[in-house]
Protein backbone atom coordinates (compact mmCIF):
# COMPACT_ATOMS: atom_id res chain seq x y z
CA UNK A 1 0.00 0.00 0.00
CA UNK A 2 1.47 3.34 -0.99
CA UNK A 3 -1.25 5.76 0.06
CA UNK A 4 0.12 8.48 2.30
CA UNK A 5 -2.58 9.67 4.65
CA UNK A 6 -1.00 13.12 4.88
CA UNK A 7 -1.89 13.65 1.23
CA UNK A 8 -5.54 13.86 2.19
CA UNK A 9 -5.30 15.52 5.59
CA UNK A 10 -8.12 18.04 6.02
CA UNK A 11 -8.27 21.01 8.30
CA UNK A 12 -10.30 20.27 11.44
CA UNK A 13 -13.12 22.64 10.56
CA UNK A 14 -13.67 20.87 7.24
CA UNK A 15 -14.80 17.72 8.96
CA UNK A 16 -17.69 19.71 10.41
CA UNK A 17 -18.99 20.79 7.01
CA UNK A 18 -22.49 19.56 6.26
CA UNK A 19 -25.24 21.05 4.18
CA UNK A 20 -28.54 20.33 5.81
CA UNK A 21 -30.73 21.69 3.06
CA UNK A 22 -34.30 20.41 2.89
CA UNK A 23 -35.02 17.72 0.37
CA UNK A 24 -31.38 16.61 0.11
CA UNK A 25 -30.66 13.05 -0.96
CA UNK A 26 -29.79 10.65 1.89
CA UNK A 27 -26.20 10.84 3.02
CA UNK A 28 -24.04 8.03 1.62
CA UNK A 29 -23.11 6.90 5.13
CA UNK A 30 -26.80 6.18 5.83
CA UNK A 31 -27.07 3.57 3.07
CA UNK A 32 -26.58 0.67 5.45
CA UNK A 33 -23.70 -0.84 3.52
CA UNK A 34 -21.55 -2.88 5.90
CA UNK A 35 -19.27 -4.98 3.73
CA UNK A 36 -16.59 -4.09 1.21
CA UNK A 37 -15.69 -6.52 -1.50
CA UNK A 38 -11.95 -6.80 -1.10
CA UNK A 39 -11.27 -8.10 -4.57
CA UNK A 40 -9.65 -6.73 -7.70
CA UNK A 41 -12.05 -3.77 -7.67
CA UNK A 42 -10.08 -2.21 -4.83
CA UNK A 43 -6.83 -1.34 -6.55
CA UNK A 44 -4.83 1.54 -5.08
CA UNK A 45 -1.75 0.00 -6.68
CA UNK A 46 -2.74 1.49 -10.07
CA UNK A 47 -1.48 4.84 -8.77
CA UNK A 48 2.22 5.52 -8.34
CA UNK A 49 3.13 7.97 -5.56
CA UNK A 50 4.84 11.22 -6.53
CA UNK A 51 6.04 13.86 -4.10
CA UNK A 52 4.74 17.18 -5.37
CA UNK A 53 7.52 19.67 -4.90
CA UNK A 54 9.36 22.44 -6.71
CA UNK A 55 12.28 24.80 -6.39
CA UNK A 56 11.02 27.69 -4.24
CA UNK A 57 14.40 29.33 -3.69
CA UNK A 58 13.64 32.25 -6.01
CA UNK A 59 10.41 33.20 -4.24
CA UNK A 60 10.32 36.35 -2.19
CA UNK A 61 9.30 36.37 1.46
CA UNK A 62 5.73 37.52 0.75
CA UNK A 63 5.16 34.77 -1.80
CA UNK A 64 6.47 32.07 0.54
CA UNK A 65 4.26 33.38 3.34
CA UNK A 66 1.23 33.16 1.05
CA UNK A 67 1.61 29.46 0.32
CA UNK A 68 0.10 28.11 3.58
CA UNK A 69 -2.92 30.39 3.10
CA UNK A 70 -3.44 29.35 -0.50
CA UNK A 71 -3.11 25.66 0.38
CA UNK A 72 -5.70 26.07 3.14
CA UNK A 73 -8.08 27.71 0.65
CA UNK A 74 -7.42 24.82 -1.76
CA UNK A 75 -8.26 22.31 0.96
CA UNK A 76 -11.63 24.00 1.38
CA UNK A 77 -12.30 23.51 -2.35
CA UNK A 78 -11.41 19.87 -1.79
CA UNK A 79 -14.06 19.54 0.91
CA UNK A 80 -16.68 21.13 -1.36
CA UNK A 81 -15.90 18.75 -4.20
CA UNK A 82 -16.37 15.84 -1.81
CA UNK A 83 -19.95 17.03 -1.25
CA UNK A 84 -20.54 17.45 -4.99
CA UNK A 85 -19.17 14.01 -5.84
CA UNK A 86 -20.24 11.88 -2.88
CA UNK A 87 -20.58 13.25 0.64
CA UNK A 88 -18.25 13.74 3.58
CA UNK A 89 -14.69 12.40 3.16
CA UNK A 90 -15.07 10.32 6.32
CA UNK A 91 -18.34 8.73 5.18
CA UNK A 92 -17.02 5.43 3.84
CA UNK A 93 -20.06 3.12 3.62
CA UNK A 94 -18.24 0.24 5.27
CA UNK A 95 -18.11 -0.53 8.98
CA UNK A 96 -14.47 -1.59 9.11
CA UNK A 97 -12.69 -0.45 5.94
CA UNK A 98 -9.24 -1.83 5.26
CA UNK A 99 -6.38 0.63 4.73
CA UNK A 100 -6.42 -0.25 1.03
CA UNK A 101 -10.13 0.46 0.70
CA UNK A 102 -9.81 3.72 2.60
CA UNK A 103 -6.95 4.80 0.34
CA UNK A 104 -8.82 3.96 -2.86
CA UNK A 105 -11.99 5.65 -1.61
CA UNK A 106 -10.08 8.89 -1.09
CA UNK A 107 -8.28 8.65 -4.42
CA UNK A 108 -11.65 8.45 -6.16
CA UNK A 109 -13.57 10.85 -3.89
CA UNK A 110 -16.17 8.17 -3.31
CA UNK A 111 -16.87 4.47 -3.93
CA UNK A 112 -16.71 4.54 -7.75
CA UNK A 113 -13.52 3.78 -9.66
CA UNK A 114 -12.91 6.73 -11.99
CA UNK A 115 -10.42 4.67 -13.99
CA UNK A 116 -12.91 1.87 -14.63
CA UNK A 117 -15.96 3.64 -16.00
CA UNK A 118 -17.14 4.67 -12.52
CA UNK A 119 -17.57 1.05 -11.49
CA UNK A 120 -18.49 0.62 -7.85
CA UNK A 121 -15.86 -1.01 -5.66
CA UNK A 122 -18.09 -1.15 -2.56
CA UNK A 123 -21.01 -3.58 -2.43
CA UNK A 124 -24.46 -2.07 -2.21
CA UNK A 125 -23.89 1.53 -3.29
CA UNK A 126 -25.22 1.07 -6.81
CA UNK A 127 -24.26 2.99 -9.91
CA UNK A 128 -22.83 6.47 -9.67
CA UNK A 129 -25.55 9.06 -10.40
CA UNK A 130 -24.89 10.75 -13.75
CA UNK A 131 -25.51 14.08 -12.11
CA UNK A 132 -23.31 13.24 -9.11
CA UNK A 133 -24.79 15.11 -6.10
CA UNK A 134 -25.73 18.22 -8.05
CA UNK A 135 -29.36 17.05 -8.45
CA UNK A 136 -31.85 15.02 -6.39
CA UNK A 137 -31.42 11.35 -7.20
CA UNK A 138 -35.15 10.95 -7.85
CA UNK A 139 -35.42 13.88 -10.28
CA UNK A 140 -36.56 12.93 -13.78
CA UNK A 141 -35.47 14.62 -16.99
CA UNK A 142 -39.07 15.56 -17.76
CA UNK A 143 -39.41 17.18 -14.35
CA UNK A 144 -36.21 19.15 -14.87
CA UNK A 145 -37.22 20.34 -18.33
CA UNK A 146 -40.68 21.42 -17.15
CA UNK A 147 -39.25 23.40 -14.24
CA UNK A 148 -39.40 27.09 -15.31
CA UNK A 149 -36.40 28.40 -13.37
CA UNK A 150 -33.51 29.66 -15.48
CA UNK A 151 -31.14 29.18 -12.53
CA UNK A 152 -31.42 25.41 -13.01
CA UNK A 153 -28.84 25.62 -15.81
CA UNK A 154 -26.44 27.85 -13.91
CA UNK A 155 -22.96 26.47 -13.39
CA UNK A 156 -23.17 27.66 -9.80
CA UNK A 157 -26.37 26.22 -8.30
CA UNK A 158 -27.20 23.00 -6.50
CA UNK A 159 -30.62 21.59 -7.39
CA UNK A 160 -32.56 20.35 -4.39
CA UNK A 161 -36.14 19.84 -3.25
CA UNK A 162 -37.80 22.29 -0.90
CA UNK A 163 -40.03 21.31 2.01
CA UNK A 164 -42.93 20.83 -0.41
CA UNK A 165 -40.89 18.51 -2.60
CA UNK A 166 -40.55 21.08 -5.39
CA UNK A 167 -37.27 21.64 -7.18
CA UNK A 168 -35.26 24.65 -6.09
CA UNK A 169 -31.92 26.05 -7.27
CA UNK A 170 -29.63 27.09 -4.41
CA UNK A 171 -26.63 29.28 -5.32
CA UNK A 172 -23.27 27.88 -4.32
CA UNK A 173 -22.55 30.96 -2.21
CA UNK A 174 -25.57 30.06 -0.04
CA UNK A 175 -25.36 26.29 -0.16
CA UNK A 176 -21.68 26.34 0.84
CA UNK A 177 -21.90 29.63 2.72
CA UNK A 178 -19.59 28.96 5.68
CA UNK A 179 -16.68 27.27 3.87
CA UNK A 180 -16.90 29.75 0.98
CA UNK A 181 -16.64 32.65 3.41
CA UNK A 182 -13.59 31.04 5.01
CA UNK A 183 -11.89 30.49 1.64
CA UNK A 184 -12.59 34.07 0.58
CA UNK A 185 -11.07 35.39 3.80
CA UNK A 186 -7.94 33.32 3.24
CA UNK A 187 -7.55 34.76 -0.27
CA UNK A 188 -7.91 38.28 1.07
CA UNK A 189 -5.33 37.54 3.73
CA UNK A 190 -2.97 36.25 1.03
CA UNK A 191 -3.65 39.36 -1.08
CA UNK A 192 -2.39 41.44 1.83
CA UNK A 193 0.98 39.65 1.52
CA UNK A 194 1.21 39.76 -2.28
CA UNK A 195 3.89 42.03 -3.74
CA UNK A 196 2.82 41.56 -7.35
CA UNK A 197 -0.05 43.98 -8.16
CA UNK A 198 -1.68 41.61 -10.63
CA UNK A 199 -1.75 38.74 -8.15
CA UNK A 200 -3.03 41.03 -5.40
CA UNK A 201 -5.88 42.25 -7.63
CA UNK A 202 -6.81 38.71 -8.66
CA UNK A 203 -6.89 37.32 -5.13
CA UNK A 204 -9.21 40.10 -3.99
CA UNK A 205 -11.42 39.69 -7.07
CA UNK A 206 -11.62 35.93 -6.64
CA UNK A 207 -12.56 36.30 -2.99
CA UNK A 208 -15.47 38.47 -4.06
CA UNK A 209 -16.43 35.97 -6.77
CA UNK A 210 -16.60 33.10 -4.27
CA UNK A 211 -19.00 35.14 -2.15
CA UNK A 212 -21.24 36.18 -5.09
CA UNK A 213 -20.93 33.45 -7.77
CA UNK A 214 -20.03 36.22 -10.24
CA UNK A 215 -16.76 35.10 -11.81
CA UNK A 216 -16.27 37.25 -14.91
CA UNK A 217 -14.37 40.08 -13.23
CA UNK A 218 -12.00 37.72 -11.45
CA UNK A 219 -11.46 35.71 -14.65
CA UNK A 220 -10.48 38.91 -16.43
CA UNK A 221 -8.20 39.81 -13.54
CA UNK A 222 -6.57 36.37 -13.74
CA UNK A 223 -6.06 36.90 -17.48
CA UNK A 224 -4.30 40.20 -16.83
CA UNK A 225 -1.58 38.74 -14.57
CA UNK A 226 1.83 38.85 -16.23
CA UNK A 227 4.63 39.26 -13.70
CA UNK A 228 3.49 37.03 -10.83
CA UNK A 229 5.67 34.16 -9.58
CA UNK A 230 2.88 32.43 -7.61
CA UNK A 231 -0.37 31.53 -9.35
CA UNK A 232 -3.70 30.12 -8.22
CA UNK A 233 -6.66 28.48 -9.91
CA UNK A 234 -9.56 28.18 -7.50
CA UNK A 235 -13.34 27.88 -7.48
CA UNK A 236 -16.06 25.98 -9.36
CA UNK A 237 -14.54 25.56 -12.81
CA UNK A 238 -15.00 22.41 -14.94
CA UNK A 239 -18.35 20.70 -15.59
CA UNK A 240 -17.09 17.15 -16.24
CA UNK A 241 -18.48 15.75 -12.98
CA UNK A 242 -22.02 16.56 -14.16
CA UNK A 243 -22.38 13.77 -16.71
CA UNK A 244 -26.14 14.21 -16.75
CA UNK A 245 -26.38 17.65 -18.35
CA UNK A 246 -22.90 19.14 -18.18
CA UNK A 247 -24.21 22.27 -16.44
CA UNK A 248 -22.72 22.20 -12.94
CA UNK A 249 -19.18 23.32 -12.21
CA UNK A 250 -17.12 21.43 -9.64
CA UNK A 251 -14.85 23.00 -7.05
CA UNK A 252 -11.12 22.56 -7.41
CA UNK A 253 -7.83 24.36 -6.90
CA UNK A 254 -4.23 24.38 -8.07
CA UNK A 255 -1.46 26.25 -6.27
CA UNK A 256 1.37 26.91 -8.73
CA UNK A 257 4.78 28.50 -9.15
CA UNK A 258 5.91 29.82 -12.54
CA UNK A 259 8.88 28.34 -14.39
CA UNK A 260 10.11 31.61 -15.91
CA UNK A 261 12.68 30.09 -18.26
CA UNK A 262 10.26 27.68 -19.90
CA UNK A 263 7.48 30.26 -19.97
CA UNK A 264 9.65 32.67 -21.95
CA UNK A 265 10.34 29.95 -24.51
CA UNK A 266 6.64 29.24 -24.96
CA UNK A 267 5.24 32.76 -24.94
CA UNK A 268 5.46 33.43 -28.66
CA UNK A 269 3.05 30.68 -29.72
CA UNK A 270 -0.14 32.31 -28.42
CA UNK A 271 0.30 35.15 -30.90
CA UNK A 272 0.07 32.72 -33.81
CA UNK A 273 -3.51 31.61 -33.13
CA UNK A 274 -5.30 33.97 -35.58
CA UNK A 275 -3.20 32.75 -38.54
CA UNK A 276 -3.68 29.11 -37.53
CA UNK A 277 -7.44 29.70 -37.25
CA UNK A 278 -7.57 31.00 -40.82
CA UNK A 279 -5.87 27.85 -42.06
CA UNK A 280 -8.24 25.32 -40.49
CA UNK A 281 -9.41 22.65 -43.00
CA UNK A 282 -13.11 23.68 -42.94
CA UNK A 283 -15.33 26.17 -44.81
CA UNK A 284 -15.11 29.79 -43.68
CA UNK A 285 -18.38 29.66 -41.74
CA UNK A 286 -16.76 27.25 -39.24
CA UNK A 287 -13.75 29.48 -38.59
CA UNK A 288 -15.23 32.96 -38.80
CA UNK A 289 -14.59 33.69 -35.13
CA UNK A 290 -11.27 35.32 -34.38
CA UNK A 291 -9.56 33.72 -31.39
CA UNK A 292 -8.15 36.12 -28.84
CA UNK A 293 -4.40 36.47 -29.12
CA UNK A 294 -3.91 38.20 -25.78
CA UNK A 295 -3.71 34.88 -24.00
CA UNK A 296 -0.63 33.48 -22.31
CA UNK A 297 1.24 30.23 -22.65
CA UNK A 298 3.44 29.29 -19.74
CA UNK A 299 5.09 26.49 -17.80
CA UNK A 300 4.42 25.97 -14.11
CA UNK A 301 5.21 23.56 -11.33
CA UNK A 302 2.21 22.54 -9.25
CA UNK A 303 2.51 22.78 -5.50
CA UNK A 304 -0.96 21.50 -4.59
CA UNK A 305 -3.95 19.84 -6.29
CA UNK A 306 -7.41 19.85 -4.68
CA UNK A 307 -10.95 18.83 -5.56
CA UNK A 308 -11.99 17.82 -9.06
CA UNK A 309 -8.49 18.04 -10.56
CA UNK A 310 -7.20 15.66 -7.88
CA UNK A 311 -9.85 12.96 -8.43
CA UNK A 312 -8.68 9.91 -10.36
CA UNK A 313 -6.45 10.88 -13.27
CA UNK A 314 -4.49 14.07 -12.65
CA UNK A 315 -4.52 17.02 -15.01
CA UNK A 316 -1.16 18.00 -16.51
CA UNK A 317 -2.24 21.14 -18.37
CA UNK A 318 -5.10 23.63 -18.14
CA UNK A 319 -6.71 26.08 -20.53
CA UNK A 320 -8.84 28.72 -18.82
CA UNK A 321 -11.14 30.52 -18.39
CA UNK A 322 -14.01 28.49 -19.86
CA UNK A 323 -16.22 31.55 -20.49
CA UNK A 324 -16.63 31.70 -24.28
CA UNK A 325 -17.06 35.46 -24.24
CA UNK A 326 -13.75 35.98 -22.47
CA UNK A 327 -12.08 33.51 -24.82
CA UNK A 328 -13.21 35.48 -27.86
CA UNK A 329 -12.34 38.81 -26.25
CA UNK A 330 -8.99 38.04 -24.62
CA UNK A 331 -8.11 34.45 -25.38
CA UNK A 332 -7.10 32.10 -22.59
CA UNK A 333 -4.16 31.24 -20.41
CA UNK A 334 -2.63 27.83 -21.07
CA UNK A 335 -0.67 26.47 -18.16
CA UNK A 336 1.60 23.48 -18.70
CA UNK A 337 2.13 21.67 -15.39
CA UNK A 338 5.71 20.67 -15.95
CA UNK A 339 6.58 18.68 -12.82
CA UNK A 340 3.41 16.58 -13.04
CA UNK A 341 3.99 16.10 -16.76
CA UNK A 342 7.55 14.90 -16.25
CA UNK A 343 6.41 12.43 -13.60
CA UNK A 344 3.81 10.90 -15.90
CA UNK A 345 6.26 10.70 -18.79
CA UNK A 346 8.97 8.96 -16.76
CA UNK A 347 6.83 6.64 -14.66
CA UNK A 348 4.01 5.77 -17.07
CA UNK A 349 4.39 6.76 -20.73
CA UNK A 350 7.93 5.42 -21.29
CA UNK A 351 7.14 1.99 -19.71
CA UNK A 352 3.94 1.79 -21.80
CA UNK A 353 5.87 2.55 -24.99
CA UNK A 354 8.37 -0.19 -24.17
CA UNK A 355 5.49 -2.68 -24.25
CA UNK A 356 3.19 -1.39 -27.02
CA UNK A 357 5.20 0.72 -29.50
CA UNK A 358 7.07 -0.91 -32.37
CA UNK A 359 10.73 -1.25 -31.47
CA UNK A 360 11.95 0.65 -34.54
CA UNK A 361 9.83 3.67 -33.50
CA UNK A 362 10.76 3.77 -29.81
CA UNK A 363 13.41 6.39 -30.54
CA UNK A 364 10.56 8.81 -31.32
CA UNK A 365 9.28 8.75 -27.72
CA UNK A 366 10.64 12.00 -26.26
CA UNK A 367 9.68 14.33 -23.43
CA UNK A 368 9.94 17.37 -25.70
CA UNK A 369 7.33 15.84 -28.05
CA UNK A 370 5.13 14.90 -25.09
CA UNK A 371 5.37 18.44 -23.73
CA UNK A 372 4.58 19.93 -27.16
CA UNK A 373 1.58 17.65 -27.71
CA UNK A 374 0.08 18.50 -24.34
CA UNK A 375 0.85 22.19 -24.76
CA UNK A 376 -0.75 22.47 -28.18
CA UNK A 377 -3.75 20.47 -27.02
CA UNK A 378 -4.43 23.32 -24.61
CA UNK A 379 -3.68 26.03 -27.17
CA UNK A 380 -6.03 24.31 -29.63
CA UNK A 381 -8.99 24.86 -27.34
CA UNK A 382 -8.81 28.44 -28.60
CA UNK A 383 -9.27 27.38 -32.23
CA UNK A 384 -12.49 26.54 -34.02
CA UNK A 385 -15.83 27.97 -33.03
CA UNK A 386 -17.57 28.75 -29.75
CA UNK A 387 -21.00 29.57 -31.17
CA UNK A 388 -23.00 27.43 -33.58
CA UNK A 389 -23.51 28.79 -37.09
CA UNK A 390 -27.26 28.03 -37.21
CA UNK A 391 -28.71 29.78 -34.17
CA UNK A 392 -28.49 26.91 -31.68
CA UNK A 393 -26.55 29.02 -29.20
CA UNK A 394 -23.09 28.17 -27.96
CA UNK A 395 -21.52 24.84 -28.83
CA UNK A 396 -21.66 23.89 -25.16
CA UNK A 397 -25.39 24.65 -24.96
CA UNK A 398 -26.17 22.76 -28.16
CA UNK A 399 -24.17 19.62 -27.40
CA UNK A 400 -25.08 19.33 -23.69
CA UNK A 401 -23.26 16.47 -21.97
CA UNK A 402 -21.45 15.54 -25.20
CA UNK A 403 -19.80 18.96 -25.43
CA UNK A 404 -16.91 18.14 -23.11
CA UNK A 405 -15.82 14.92 -24.84
CA UNK A 406 -16.01 16.44 -28.33
CA UNK A 407 -14.12 19.56 -27.22
CA UNK A 408 -11.35 17.39 -25.79
CA UNK A 409 -11.29 15.43 -29.04
CA UNK A 410 -11.04 18.70 -30.97
CA UNK A 411 -8.15 19.91 -28.86
CA UNK A 412 -6.32 16.60 -29.28
CA UNK A 413 -6.52 16.62 -33.05
CA UNK A 414 -6.07 20.36 -33.64
CA UNK A 415 -3.05 20.26 -31.35
CA UNK A 416 -1.39 17.90 -33.83
CA UNK A 417 -2.59 20.09 -36.70
CA UNK A 418 -0.83 23.03 -35.02
CA UNK A 419 2.40 21.05 -34.59
CA UNK A 420 2.35 20.19 -38.30
CA UNK A 421 1.74 23.81 -39.32
CA UNK A 422 4.34 25.27 -36.96
CA UNK A 423 7.00 22.80 -38.01
CA UNK A 424 6.28 23.63 -41.65
CA UNK A 425 6.68 27.34 -40.87
CA UNK A 426 9.92 26.75 -38.96
CA UNK A 427 8.45 27.86 -35.62
CA UNK A 428 9.33 24.47 -34.10
CA UNK A 429 12.76 23.17 -34.95
CA UNK A 430 13.46 20.72 -32.11
CA UNK A 431 13.15 17.04 -32.89
CA UNK A 432 11.14 15.51 -35.71
CA UNK A 433 7.43 15.39 -36.63
CA UNK A 434 7.48 11.63 -36.14
CA UNK A 435 8.42 12.29 -32.52
CA UNK A 436 5.10 14.08 -32.10
CA UNK A 437 3.15 11.39 -33.98
CA UNK A 438 4.58 8.38 -32.13
CA UNK A 439 4.56 10.06 -28.73
CA UNK A 440 0.95 11.08 -29.41
CA UNK A 441 0.02 7.45 -30.09
CA UNK A 442 1.76 6.29 -26.91
CA UNK A 443 -0.06 9.06 -25.06
CA UNK A 444 -3.38 7.56 -26.12
CA UNK A 445 -2.44 4.24 -24.53
CA UNK A 446 -1.62 6.14 -21.35
CA UNK A 447 -4.76 8.28 -21.31
CA UNK A 448 -7.30 5.67 -22.36
CA UNK A 449 -6.53 3.77 -19.18
CA UNK A 450 -8.33 6.59 -17.36
CA UNK A 451 -11.56 4.91 -18.47
CA UNK A 452 -13.98 5.63 -21.28
CA UNK A 453 -16.56 7.27 -18.98
CA UNK A 454 -14.71 10.58 -18.72
CA UNK A 455 -14.68 13.30 -21.38
CA UNK A 456 -10.96 12.76 -21.91
CA UNK A 457 -11.37 8.98 -22.06
CA UNK A 458 -14.05 9.10 -24.74
CA UNK A 459 -11.98 11.62 -26.70
CA UNK A 460 -9.04 9.23 -26.55
CA UNK A 461 -11.08 6.39 -27.99
CA UNK A 462 -12.58 8.59 -30.70
CA UNK A 463 -9.20 9.50 -32.14
CA UNK A 464 -7.61 6.09 -31.57
CA UNK A 465 -10.34 4.23 -33.45
CA UNK A 466 -10.48 6.88 -36.18
CA UNK A 467 -6.72 6.67 -36.77
CA UNK A 468 -6.73 2.88 -36.63
CA UNK A 469 -9.48 2.64 -39.24
CA UNK A 470 -7.67 5.18 -41.42
CA UNK A 471 -4.46 3.15 -41.29
CA UNK A 472 -2.58 5.92 -39.50
CA UNK A 473 -2.01 3.48 -36.62
CA UNK A 474 -1.04 -0.09 -37.43
CA UNK A 475 -1.03 -3.08 -35.10
CA UNK A 476 1.38 -5.93 -35.74
CA UNK A 477 -0.60 -9.11 -35.08
CA UNK A 478 2.52 -11.10 -34.25
CA UNK A 479 3.97 -8.73 -31.65
CA UNK A 480 0.92 -6.73 -30.52
CA UNK A 481 2.94 -3.56 -31.04
CA UNK A 482 1.76 -0.41 -32.80
CA UNK A 483 3.42 1.87 -35.32
CA UNK A 484 2.54 5.14 -37.08
CA UNK A 485 2.17 5.60 -40.85
CA UNK A 486 3.22 9.25 -41.26
CA UNK A 487 1.48 9.89 -44.59
CA UNK A 488 -1.85 8.43 -43.48
CA UNK A 489 -1.51 10.19 -40.15
CA UNK A 490 -1.36 13.56 -41.88
CA UNK A 491 -4.53 12.83 -43.86
CA UNK A 492 -6.42 11.50 -40.84
CA UNK A 493 -5.56 14.60 -38.82
CA UNK A 494 -7.07 16.85 -41.49
CA UNK A 495 -10.18 14.69 -41.95
CA UNK A 496 -10.96 14.28 -38.25
CA UNK A 497 -10.34 17.98 -37.61
CA UNK A 498 -12.92 18.89 -40.26
CA UNK A 499 -15.45 16.37 -38.94
CA UNK A 500 -15.28 17.62 -35.34
CA UNK A 501 -15.32 21.30 -36.26
CA UNK A 502 -18.42 20.83 -38.40
CA UNK A 503 -20.24 18.88 -35.68
CA UNK A 504 -19.49 21.69 -33.24
CA UNK A 505 -20.45 24.48 -35.63
CA UNK A 506 -23.71 22.74 -36.54
CA UNK A 507 -24.52 21.98 -32.91
CA UNK A 508 -25.27 18.46 -34.17
CA UNK A 509 -26.00 16.60 -30.93
CA UNK A 510 -27.36 13.52 -32.71
CA UNK A 511 -24.31 13.37 -34.97
CA UNK A 512 -21.96 13.58 -32.00
CA UNK A 513 -23.87 10.88 -30.14
CA UNK A 514 -23.65 8.60 -33.17
CA UNK A 515 -19.93 9.26 -33.60
CA UNK A 516 -19.23 8.52 -29.95
CA UNK A 517 -21.37 5.38 -30.04
CA UNK A 518 -19.37 4.12 -33.02
CA UNK A 519 -15.87 5.18 -32.02
CA UNK A 520 -15.92 6.05 -28.31
CA UNK A 521 -15.39 2.49 -27.07
CA UNK A 522 -12.46 0.18 -26.31
CA UNK A 523 -12.19 -2.62 -28.86
CA UNK A 524 -11.25 -6.23 -28.16
CA UNK A 525 -7.66 -6.03 -29.41
CA UNK A 526 -6.95 -2.78 -27.59
CA UNK A 527 -8.39 -4.17 -24.36
CA UNK A 528 -6.10 -7.19 -24.64
CA UNK A 529 -3.15 -4.87 -25.15
CA UNK A 530 -4.15 -2.72 -22.17
CA UNK A 531 -4.38 -5.91 -20.11
CA UNK A 532 -0.73 -6.54 -20.98
CA UNK A 533 0.13 -3.22 -19.37
CA UNK A 534 -1.72 -4.31 -16.26
CA UNK A 535 0.20 -7.58 -16.15
CA UNK A 536 3.42 -5.59 -16.47
CA UNK A 537 2.35 -3.64 -13.34
CA UNK A 538 2.63 -0.31 -15.14
CA UNK A 539 0.72 2.28 -13.08
CA UNK A 540 -2.28 4.04 -14.58
CA UNK A 541 -1.69 7.40 -12.97
CA UNK A 542 -0.06 9.22 -10.08
CA UNK A 543 -1.19 10.07 -6.57
CA UNK A 544 0.42 13.04 -4.89
CA UNK A 545 2.18 13.30 -1.58
CA UNK A 546 1.63 17.01 -1.18
CA UNK A 547 1.38 19.85 1.26
CA UNK A 548 3.69 22.06 3.31
CA UNK A 549 5.81 19.16 4.51
CA UNK A 550 6.38 17.90 0.95
CA UNK A 551 7.43 21.43 -0.03
CA UNK A 552 9.87 21.63 2.85
CA UNK A 553 7.88 24.42 4.48
CA UNK A 554 7.86 23.56 8.17
CA UNK A 555 6.02 25.67 10.71
CA UNK A 556 9.21 27.54 11.39
CA UNK A 557 9.64 28.45 7.71
CA UNK A 558 6.15 29.80 7.18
Amino acid sequence: MFFNSTSFRLLPFMLLLACGNPGEAPRPDSLGVDKASMDARVRPEIYVPVKLTADLSALGEGDRDMLPLLIQAAQIMDSLFWQEAWGRPDSIPVKHPSPELRSFFHMNYGPWDRMAGDRSFVNGVGDKPKGARFYPVDMTDDEFEAWPDSAKKSHYTMVRRDQRGKLTAIPYNRYFAAPVARAAALLEQAAGLAKDPGLKAFLNARAKALRTDEYTASDLSWMDMRTNDIDLIIGPIETYEDQRYGYKASHEAYVLVKDKEWSQRLGRFAKLLPALQRGLPVPDAYKKEKPGSDGQLGAYDVLYYAGACNAGGKTIAVNLPNDEGIQLRKGTRRLQLKNAMQAKFDKILVPIADVLVAEDQLRHITFDAFFQNVMFHEVAHGLGIKNTINGKGTVREALLDEAGALEEGKADILGLYMVEQLREKGEIAEGDLMDNYVTFMAGIFRSVRFGASSAHGRANMLRFNYFLEAGAFRRDEATGRYSVDAEKMHGAISDLSALILKLQGDGDLQGVQQLMAEKGNVGKDLQADLDRLKKASIPVDVVFEQGLEALGLTDGQQ
